[in-house]
């Protein structure tokens, strides 16, 4: 068993803290993202994880051991660099086997180990070239299988992906996730880009400013978002925000007088909270002039992505995007006529940012 427990974790560089008390359960054979912008903590998270940086006060525990004072190389974990960290001097053999030769074991059974694993990762035609031979994809292949030889409890990945081109993050995507199915190694894999980290996760842990915004699976990180942090992070396009007026159950009111309406049953608000509406560009529909309740959005400019159009705009004086499907023509007046589905609609509290369905929202003067 690899559970990780972070139980009140906190880490301070002098008197700044970058990360506040965190709080977070990793179960055995779970591949856990941790996503977040730059500096909310995330890799610090890892390295502490990793024993590469010490904790300031809290505790992590591997398979139920507290691991604190323990050296790195005692903590059964594995960690993959974003810059690969290989041995340009050795060969793709000798990279992956480098753990096992300082360990002593003999060279006929590290050389079988090495031939496996490179196998394993579509290395074994090039076990006898350097580094510098190697393409980014290789070169991080040839990472994750010296991570692989050491038979670790727990894989730790530090943005691997980074620096590779779009089309080489897709595959190695895929191929992390196929060693994770096949190997089934607790993983904890910390990203910034939230394509990654919503196609490789069991879970996603989201951070911000050294905390943890929300923890679910993708699907309810995405459709649940528990803060209006979340819902503008999770999410391309971003999500469209405005300030609005709890006027009665289920109906907000905008600066401009329109009235949005929301689910009653999944978000309370009481009547004068000061809460704003959000709602997903995708999630917007198309109609006609003259429609109840509909959205009228002043066009400003327009982007083709092939397999749909992003329109860009003002409504209600805030910045406004709308996502039409592949096939649609585009808009053709300065005017577009939306409707925002009540069970599409998301409400945040305007003072503290957390979701009305996950917490109570402050209420002020309407």
């Amino acid at each position: 068993m690899a559970d990780i427990s972070i139980r009140q974790v906190y880490k301070s560089y002098g008197r700044t803290e970058v990360v506040h008390g965190v709080d977070l359960d990793i179960h055995d054979g779970e591949f856990l993202v941790i996503l977040g912008p730059s500096g909310c903590g995330k890799s610090t998270l890892l390295r502490m994880i990793a024993g590469l940086e010490a904790i300031s006060a809290g505790d992590i525990l591997i398979a139920a051991k507290r691991v604190n004072d323990l050296e790195p190389r005692q903590r059964g974990c594995a960690m993959v660099f974003q810059n690969y960290a290989l041995y340009p001097h050795m060969s793709v053999a000798e990279n992956i086997g480098y753990a096992l030769k300082v360990a002593g074991i003999a060279k006929a059974e590290r050389l079988r180990r090495i031939a496996t694993v490179a196998a394993t990762v579509g290395l074994g035609d090039f076990l006898d070239r350097l580094p510098a031979h190697l393409s980014g994809g290789q070169r991080q292949r040839v990472a994750m299988a010296r991570a692989m030889i050491r038979e670790p409890q727990v894989f730790l990945f530090d943005e691997p992906l980074s620096n590779l081109d779009a089309q080489l993050r897709v595959q190695m995507r895929i191929e992390i996730r196929r060693l994770h199915r096949r190997l089934a190694t607790t993983s904890v894999f910390v990203t910034h880009d939230q394509i990654e980290a919503m196609t490789l996760a069991d879970r996603l842990v989201v951070m911000n400013g050294g905390t943890i915004e929300q923890v679910g699976t993708p699907s309810e990180v995405y459709h649940r978002p528990a803060s209006r942090f979340v819902g503008s992070f999770i999410g391309s396009p971003a999500m469209n925000f405005l300030a609005a007026t709890i006027a009665r159950p289920g109906i907000a009111t905008i600066r401009a007088g329109h009235a949005i309406a929301f689910a009653e049953t999944d978000f309370t608000a009481p009547p004068g909270t000061q809460v704003e509406i959000g709602i997903r560009p995708e999630d917007l529909i198309v109609t006609s002039p003259g429609t109840p309740d509909a959205i009228e959005m002043q066009v400003e400019f327009q982007e083709e992505l092939g397999a749909g159009r992003l329109v860009h705009g003002r409504f209600a004086e805030q910045d406004f995007i709308v996502q039409l499907p592949a096939g649609h023509k585009p808009v053709a007046s300065l005017s577009l006529f939306v409707l925002a589905p009540a069970q599409a609609v998301h409400v945040f509290d305007a003072q503290t940012g957390r979701s009305c369905r996950a917490a109570a929202c402050s209420t002020g003067p309407a």
